[in-house]
């Protein structure tokens, strides 16, 4: 069976610039076509709400009349935002219109991204309170992937993924706490990028677990996922997680870790594993100033960790936020999430601290690894599931999902998710290259490499724009 779709992303970010600054485009032409867009659409999950047509407007004619404003970084450009973080006096939902209310803050990441000069056009769908992969976890339209035959979107960031795939904006924030911004960027054949943890506050997210928390952002190009975090990156000391960003890429060979191939897991799906092991035989040969060297490297210790994830106490720390609500409205909750918020109830302070020393055995093992390696590249998902799948097993489907993604932030990793094209029949490949802590740089350097982009070294993480230095709130 071949399947028909794809992504069918927009102009990028350095096109709608160009088009701006060079050429008979503007912000207020540009947010016309993407309004007009999204509603000639209609409502298919992808968008929760929208920003009203005449606010957006003036917000791009203010811009226009600013006379400085044609220098900053986004000038013009339009994005959304994942419906779990705060835009001031629009509704914060996390897909459950009982939790909603309205913020009088705006989320530091989203505001540094308002001040580079970027449109904010509405907030994006997700799993309710960003549990799950799938994004059939709302009571709101469920989406759907954008290569068809009702293959679900991914999630938790859902619609984040398909306002980039879809071509309404270039890019869109999102996070990722077990691959909720990973799994649905490969579903859609786009760029999922989950930098190291507290490279971008967190400010302003309602919280799945805390402590594993990321924000982070969809694009269709490594270069405009560059251009983005050059904005979106920045010390936040309001945030007990922030730090500053790893050194840049240095030029030599990337070192590259691959599991054996009897340590990948496929899930039955021959036509995705076909698709992987041709794609890992062309890495040795990527054009890179050092060159690329392969070694082999086990996943076990990395799968073990990412066991504990569902498996151990990290489920309870949701309760921190959604246990109150959980108690006094559980019927206004979808009925998986409400059941794995249950699930959290039964652990203990002893098993808390046991799982906590597992960790730390487990990323012990795990930095002796990095000692050998630069990147690792595992596939970024196993196989893919129709929505009818994922409904007649919400749990086992899910869990299948995040095989390759849970362990990223228990382990204190950074990760990307780079589009390769589709297998035999039709349906997304990608792969996901993996990095210690703060080695960002390196990883999208061989992400650019993998989508054959040159990659602007004055738009890395190594070497900081100056929009970086704009208000955090």
């Amino acid at each position: 069976m071949t399947l028909l779709g794809g992504p069918t992303t927009g102009p990028t970010v350095a096109e709608i610039l160009d088009s701006h600054l060079h050429g008979s485009g503007s912000p207020t032409r540009t947010a016309r076509m993407v309004l007009d867009a999204i509603e000639a659409r209609g409502d298919d999950g992808t968008w929760l709400s929208t920003v009203p047509r005449d606010e957006v407007l003036a917000a791009a004619a203010e811009l226009e009349s600013r006379p400085d404003a044609r220098d900053l970084p986004l000038y013009g450009v339009p994005f959304g935002v994942k419906d779990s973080i705060d835009v001031a006096g629009v509704p914060t939902t996390l897909s459950c219109p009982g939790y909603a209310y309205v913020p009088d803050t705006t989320a530091p990441v989203v505001q540094r991204l308002l001040d580079a000069g970027a449109l904010f056009i509405g907030k994006t769908n997700l799993d309710q309170f960003a549990t799950g992969l799938n994004g059939t976890r709302t009571p709101s339209t469920m989406p759907r992937g954008v290569y068809g035959n009702e293959m679900i979107s991914g999630g938790s960031s859902s619609g984040s993924a398909l306002a980039v795939a879809h071509g309404d904006v270039p890019f869109a924030v999102a996070t990722d706490t077990a691959g909720s911004g990973r799994v649905p960027a490969a579903l859609n054949g786009i760029v999922g990028y989950k930098p190291s943890r507290g490279l971008i506050s967190t400010v302003g997210l309602v919280p799945a677990c805390k402590s594993l928390d990321c924000i982070t952002a969809m694009t269709a190009t490594v270069d405009d996922m560059d251009r983005v975090m050059s904005v979106m990156m920045g010390r936040d000391d309001a945030d007990p997680w922030s730090r500053d960003r790893g050194p840049g890429f240095d030029g030599s060979t990337i070192t590259v870790g691959l599991p054996p191939v009897e340590e990948l897991e496929f899930f039955g799906d021959d036509a995705m594993r076909e698709a992987h092991l041709a794609f890992r035989n062309r890495l040795a040969h990527l054009a890179l100033p050092g060159g690329v060297e392969i070694v082999d490297v086990s996943l076990s210790p990395f799968l073990a960790a990412g066991e504990l994830l569902y498996s151990g106490p990290w489920v309870a720390e949701r309760l921190v936020v959604f246990g109150d609500f959980l108690t006094e409205k559980p019927d206004e909750i979808h009925p998986v999430v409400r059941d794995i918020l249950r699930s959290g109830e039964k652990y203990t302070a002893v098993d808390a601290f046991a799982a906590l020393q597992r960790l730390q055995e487990l990323r012990s093992e795990v930095g002796r690894v990095w000692e050998g390696i630069d990147v690792l590249v595992v596939p970024t998902i196993g196989r893919t599931f129709t929505v009818e799948e994922v409904l007649a097993q919400p749990i086992a489907t899910n869990t299948m999902l995040g095989h390759y993604t849970h362990f990223g932030n228990l382990l204190d990793l950074t990760g990307i998710a780079v589009p390769q094209g589709v297998t035999s029949d039709g349906r997304p490949h990608s792969a996901m290259l993996l990095g210690a802590a703060l080695t960002d740089d390196t990883v999208l350097q061989l992400a650019a490499a993998l989508l054959d982009e040159p990659r602007d070294r004055s738009s890395s993480a190594g070497e900081v724009r100056t929009s970086t230095t704009l208000p955090a709130s």
